[in-house]
C-alpha cells in the first residue's frame, strides 16, 4: 500500500452540529480533539508506506483509533466498527457522518507496520509533545517508576505438553513443507500422538508412566531431527522457525544417555534468560518475583508525579521477564532524556536501587534517584559492633584501608564481581591479623587467618554511604510516601487497558501494546484532568479504619 499525506484534518461542519448536539458535555474523544487537536498526522508514520500502489487508510487517523483503542479495552472488530458508528470517534478523526470506516484487519496490518519500524514510541512521545505545549507536563520535578508481570499471550504450559506441542508444531510444519517426504518417513505412531493437540491427550497419573512418556517424546524428537539433518533431506526443512524451536527446546530438555534419550536435570538446563517456556511465543521467559511466578514479560511504567498537577506516563519500557529491575534505572533515564523529560528527583522501589544505578544517575543525567537499600546480611558490612566495615578507614588516594587496631591493608586489587561489575578487593596480611586478639570479631569465617574488604568504586561508595545515611532520617521517609502512587497507575492500566497479558506473542508487538497503553492512559487522566474530575481517593476498609494508633 501507499500513502498521500493528508493536510491536518478539520471536523467536517455537520460532524460538529451533530457531536455537539449529541453530547453536550462532551466526552473523552471530543474533549481530546477539542483540548489537544490532531495528536498524529500522516507525515509521522510515512516511512511505513510504499510510495506507489493502493491508498492505504491515513495513519495518522489509524494511530488514533489504536489509542482509543485501548483506552476503552476493544477488540480489533469493535474498534473498526466504532468508527463507522460512534458520531465522537468520527468527530475525533474527523469523518464525515456518512464515512464507512475501514475492515478491522486494517488495525492488525497497521500494528504490523508499526512493529516492524519501532514506531509505537511515537505514538506515546506525540501525545506528550501535545501535553508539552498545552502546559501539562515539563522536564524537571519529581517522577516515580515501578515494574509488574506480563503474562505470555500464550497460556501456560506443563513439561508434557511443551515437548510435547513443540514436537507437534514442528511436524506440522515440516508436513506442510514437504509433505511427500515426511511420508514416506514418519512412524505409525505419530499419527496417534501428534495430529490434534496435546492438550487433548490425557497423560497418566503416576509419576512412573509420565517418565515414560516424557522419553517416547524425547526420542520421537530427536528422531525427527535426526533425519532432518541427514545429507538427503530437504535443506528447506532446517530452516522453519517451527524446526529451530525444536532444535533448541530438546537441546535445552533432553540429553543423551548411552544410546538412550533422558530428560536433563534441572540443575543441567540454561538459566531462566535463555529457557523457552512455550513454542508459541519464542521470546516468553519464566520468572519468580517473591510469590509471582509467571511465564512472559515484564513492563516498567514512569509517570510524573508533582502535586496538584495531572500524572502523566512519560517513559513506557518493556523487557523478558527475567531482566532484574536494578539494571533498569538508566534504560528508564536514557527514555526521559530522549523526550526531553528527565525529572529532577526519580523515587523508585528498591528493585532499582543500588549503588551504581544512584552513581550514573546522577552523574550521567543529574537526577537524585531515591529508593530503599536493600538491608546488608554480611555482619561486617552492616556496622555492626566495632569492627564493622564502616569502622574501617578508607584512603581512596593512597589505595590502603586501616582497620581501628591501626593496621594498615597490604593488597588492593580492582576485580569483577560474580555479576561482572567492578569492585575492589582488599585484603590484610595473615602476619598482621593472625596475632589480632580480636581476629574472631573481625572475621566471618571460624578459619579465616586475615580480614578481607570488598568495596564498590569510590563515586559508587560515596553515593551509598550518602544514601544510607539520608534514608536514614524521618524526612526522607516521609518525602518516599510519593513513590506509592505508582501502584495506582498500574492497577489502571491492568483494569482498564488489559496489562496483565499480552495481546500479542513476541517482546516487540508487546512492547508496542504497552507504548499505547501509556498513550491511552495519558489520553484518559487528560481527559480527566480538563473536566475536572477528582482524583480517586485510596480506599481503606472499615476494619483498617479501626487499627488502634501504633
Amino acid at each position: 500500500m501507499s500513502m498521500q499525506p493528508l493536510e491536518a484534518w478539520e471536523v467536517p461542519l455537520e460532524t460538529v452540529r451533530v457531536a455537539r448536539a449529541a453530547f453536550p458535555k462532551g466526552s473523552l474523544a471530543i474533549r481530546v480533539r477539542d483540548e489537544l487537536g490532531v495528536l498524529f498526522t500522516d507525515e509521522q508514520f510515512a516511512g511505513l508506506f510504499a510510495v506507489r500502489g493502493k491508498p492505504a487508510w491515513s495513519p495518522g487517523r489509524l494511530a488514533m483509533v489504536l489509542v482509543l483503542q485501548f483506552v476503552e479495552g476493544l477488540t480489533d472488530r469493535q474498534a473498526a466498527e466504532a468508527v463507522r458508528a460512534r458520531i465522537d470517534w468520527k468527530f475525533a478523526l474527523g469523518l464525515e457522518l456518512t464515512d464507512p470506516g475501514f475492515d478491522f484487519s486494517v488495525l492488525s496490518e497497521f500494528r504490523d507496520r508499526l512493529v516492524g519500524e519501532d514506531a509505537g514510541r511515537c505514538v506515546l512521545d506525540a501525545i506528550l509533545v501535545a501535553a508539552k505545549e498545552r502546559g501539562l507536563v515539563t522536564a524537571g520535578g519529581k517522577a516515580r517508576t515501578d515494574s509488574t508481570h506480563v503474562l505470555s499471550s500464550a497460556r501456560e504450559l506443563n513439561w508434557l505438553e511443551m515437548v510435547g506441542e513443540t514436537l507437534r508444531t514442528a511436524l506440522n510444519a515440516v508436513a506442510q513443507a514437504e509433505p511427500e517426504w515426511l511420508s514416506a518417513r514418519a512412524l505409525p505412531d505419530w499419527f496417534t500422538h501428534y495430529a490434534t493437540r496435546i492438550e487433548d491427550s490425557r497423560f497418566p497419573k503416576a509419576h512412573t508412566k509420565r517418565v515414560e512418556v516424557g522419553r517416547r517424546i524425547g526420542a520421537d524428537g530427536m528422531r525427527l531431527l535426526r533425519m532432518i539433518w541427514t545429507d538427503d533431506a530437504p535443506a528447506a526443512l532446517r530452516v522453519l522457525p517451527q524446526v529451530e524451536v525444536l532444535r533448541q527446546m530438546w537441546v535445552q530438555q533432553f540429553h543423551l544417555v548411552g544410546s538412550e534419550v533422558e530428560r536433563r536435570d534441572p540443575k543441567d538446563r540454561p538459566p531462566g534468560a535463555k529457557r523457552l517456556v512455550t513454542p508459541y511465543d519464542v521470546q516468553a521467559r519464566g520468572s519468580v518475583k517473591r510469590d509471582t511466578m509467571w511465564d512472559g514479560y515484564k513492563v516498567h511504567l514512569t509517570e510524573t508525579c508533582e502535586a496538584d498537577t495531572v500524572h502523566l506516563v512519560t517513559n513506557v519500557t518493556t523487557t523478558v521477564a527475567t531482566v532484574p529491575d536494578d539494571r533498569m534505572a538508566a534504560v528508564v533515564h536514557t527514555g526521559l532524556t530522549a523526550r526531553g523529560l528527565l525529572p529532577d528527583e526519580h523515587w523508585v522501589d528498591a528493585g532499582y536501587a543500588n549503588s551504581s544505578a544512584l552513581a550514573d544517575a546522577r552523574i550521567d543525567h543529574g537526577v537524585a534517584l531515591h529508593g530503599p537499600l536493600r538491608p546488608v546480611t554480611v555482619a561486617q558490612a552492616r556496622g555492626e559492633g566495632t569492627y564493622g566495615q564502616d569502622a574501617f578507614t578508607i584512603d581512596w588516594d593512597n589505595q590502603h584501608v586501616t582497620c581501628p587496631n591501626g593496621i594498615t591493608s597490604t593488597q588492593w586489587h580492582h576485580r569483577r564481581s560474580e555479576e561482572q561489575l567492578p569492585v575492589i578487593r582488599v585484603r590484610f596480611s595473615p602476619a598482621d591479623c593472625r596475632t589480632c586478639p580480636k581476629l574472631r570479631d573481625c572475621v566471618s569465617s571460624p578459619k579465616a587467618q586475615r580480614r578481607e574488604i570488598t568495596l564498590r568504586p569510590r563515586h559508587e561508595y560515596e553515593a551509598l554511604h550518602h544514601a544510607r545515611q539520608l534514608q536514614a532520617t524521618d524526612e526522607w521517609k516521609d518525602r518516599y510516601k510519593v513513590r506509592a502512587g505508582v501502584e495506582g497507575t498500574i492497577s489502571q492500566a491492568v483494569q482498564a487497558c488489559g496489562l496483565r497479558r499480552s495481546r500479542y506473542r513476541g517482546l516487540a508487538k508487546t512492547s508496542l501494546q504497552h507504548q499505547l497503553t501509556g498513550a491511552a492512559i495519558n489520553l484518559i487522566r487528560i481527559n480527566a484532568w480538563l473536566s475536572d474530575q477528582p482524583r480517586a481517593r485510596t480506599r481503606t476498609s472499615p476494619l483498617t479504619a479501626l487499627r488502634p494508633a501504633a
